[in-house]
C-alpha cells in the first residue's frame, strides 16, 4: 500500500474543489489524506524492518498467526481467512516459508486429505528475535500519543473502520 503523496492539497485547494464538487467534506477529505499518508509511512517502516529479517509482509502475517497459535498450529484456509487472502496465495506462501525452514506442514489428525500448519524451531528462533524490534518500533511509533490519546485513537478508527462497506458501495455503483 503506497500512498506517497508529500504534497496535500490545502484546505483552500479543496474548498475550490467543493465549488465545483458540491459532495466534497473539506475536513473528512484532509483527515482521510493524512490518515493514507501517515497509513503508508507506517506500513514502509514494517515492510523494511520485516526485510532485514529476510521475510515479506505476507510471510510475517503466516508466522505471527503461528506464534499465536504454536502448540496447535492452522490449516491453510485457518491462515487464509485470518490474513484475509486467497488460499492459493496463503499456499503460496506457506510453500515458501517451507522452504526457507520456517514451518512444517503436519497430516492432519483426523483428515489426512488436510494438513496443520506449525512453526518450525527456526521459525519460532526467527518470531523470537523479530517481535522483540517490532513491538519496540510500534512503542516508538506511537510514543507522542498519551495513553488516553492512543485509546481515542483505537476507538475513533473503529469508526472509521464502520463506514467501509458504504465507502466501498460508493464505488461499486459508480460509472467510470
Amino acid at each position: 500500500m503506497d500512498f506517497d503523496l508529500r504534497d496535500l492539497p490545502t484546505r483552500e485547494t479543496l474548498q475550490e474543489f467543493s465549488m465545483r464538487i458540491p459532495e466534497i467534506d473539506i475536513k473528512a477529505t484532509e483527515a482521510m489524506l493524512f490518515f493514507m499518508r501517515v497509513s503508508s509511512s507506517t506500513f514502509k517502516v514494517s515492510f523494511e524492518g520485516f526485510e532485514q529479517f529476510g521475510i515479506s509482509h505476507g510471510k510475517f502475517s503466516i508466522l505471527i498467526l503461528l506464534y499465536r497459535n504454536m502448540n496447535i498450529g492452522l490449516m491453510a484456509t485457518e491462515l487464509a481467512e485470518k490474513v484475509g487472502i486467497s488460499k492459493p496465495t496463503v499456499t503460496g506462501l506457506i510453500d515458501r516459508l517451507e522452504r526457507d525452514g520456517f514451518v512444517i506442514r503436519q497430516s492432519h489428525p483426523s483428515d489426512r486429505r488436510m494438513s496443520i500448519v506449525k512453526l518450525t524451531d527456526q521459525g519460532t528462533e526467527l518470531m523470537e528475535r523479530l517481535l522483540p524490534v517490532h513491538f519496540t518500533s510500534t512503542s516508538k511509533l506511537m510514543s507522542h500519543l498519551s495513553t488516553d490519546e492512543k485509546e481515542l485513537l483505537l476507538t475513533l478508527l473503529q469508526k472509521i473502520e464502520l463506514g467501509i462497506p458504504q465507502a466501498q458501495e460508493i464505488y461499486k455503483k459508480a460509472k467510470p
